[in-house]
């Protein structure tokens, strides 16, 4: 037993007053980082395993192709040809055009538009303060003033027999009111262009002013209205036409932009709740593929006029001499 009690002693420690000291229970005890450890290990376990059943759509994909004007859209199988009625009303609710002389809308801006599966881009400007006889009119009317008469249906009736236009030409139509024209120009970030010319113009009774000055410059959607509106005393509405032609002009160069073709899906979706049109935003992006990818300038062209003369005052007449057809057929 004095054995025993030796070797007992000389395994286990001894209190100070010399009795044994007794053996504790084991006890199960984490520190506390290990708990935090063991949490985040099941939170990212967990979270793996969830990515099995609803997995996140991978970003990098989307950043890694790039867009263009050929992967925008489907491209449409044929020829389209779209007539585009700029309204001087400021939305398409507006009851007056907000302009002078005032009274309901009119069409100051007329474009036939015409995007080729094959081919540049056609782009017909249509004089607005063309001399027209309308049935039941004893006076010539401007073509300006046909919308305001018949709308839309009467406009695409005159221009289909103004230009001897298959029956079912122009198949489409855009009416784009003051507010849609603003919100497409800084939709894609203003447009970069040169006014030829100082622009003043102040209308105190409508509370309209045009202020721009020449030379090189990105103007924003306002004051790109203001450049299409400008209406130059000595040019007339030919100045109005040329202006036109810079815009559309950079407007197209500012579209293909590799930055602003991504954004343009979104863009088309909030511009078609403000314009009126029988094209789908489906439709309006395929035709904006298909007008933007084409390698060379777009091919602007318009009706030739005779010079004025006091019979007609402001409208003019068609030159006779002017080559049939007046627009070339796809």
């Amino acid at each position: 037993m004095a054995a025993r009690r030796a070797r007992r002693s000389s395994s286990s420690p001894s209190r100070p007053d010399g009795a044994d000291t007794p053996r504790s229970p084991r006890r199960w005890a984490w520190p506390g980082w290990s708990l935090a450890g063991l949490a985040l290990v099941g939170a990212v376990v967990g979270s793996g395993a969830l990515a099995l059943v609803w997995p996140k759509p991978d970003r990098s994909v989307a950043l890694r192709e790039e867009v263009t004007a050929a992967t925008l859209a489907p491209k449409p199988r044929d020829s389209i040809t779209v007539l585009v009625i700029g309204s001087d009303a400021d939305t398409l609710s507006g009851a007056t055009n907000r302009a002078a002389p005032a009274g309901p809308p009119n069409s100051d801006t007329l474009l036939l538009v015409r995007v080729n599966r094959e081919g540049p881009l056609q782009v017909l400007q249509l004089p607005s303060e063309l001399a027209l006889s309308l049935p039941g009119r004893p006076e010539p009317v401007a073509l300006g003033e046909v919308y305001r008469q018949g709308g839309v249906q009467l406009t695409r009736e005159v221009v289909r027999e103004l230009l001897d236009l298959k029956d079912e030409a122009p198949e489409r139509f855009i009416v784009v009111p003051r507010q849609a024209l603003r919100t497409l120009v800084d939709g894609v970030g203003g447009v970069e262009v040169s006014p030829p010319r100082r622009m003043a113009y102040k209308d105190n009774s409508l509370g309209y002013t045009i202020d721009l000055q020449s030379g090189l410059q990105r103007l924003s959607g306002a004051k790109v209205e203001q450049m299409v509106r400008f209406r130059d005393k000595w040019l007339g509405e030919s100045g109005r036409r040329a202006n036109q032609q810079v815009v559309l002009q950079g407007l197209r160069e500012q579209m293909t932009q590799p930055g602003q073709l991504a954004q343009l899906p979104a863009l088309v979706s909030t511009w078609s709740s403000q314009v009126d049109t029988n094209l789908t935003p489906r439709e309006m992006l395929s035709l904006l593929a298909s007008a933007l990818d084409k390698p060379g300038p777009m091919q602007i062209q318009t009706l030739p006029l005779k010079p004025a003369t006091k019979e007609f005052g402001p409208l003019r007449q068609l030159e006779a001499s002017a080559p049939r057809p007046l627009w070339p057929k796809p």
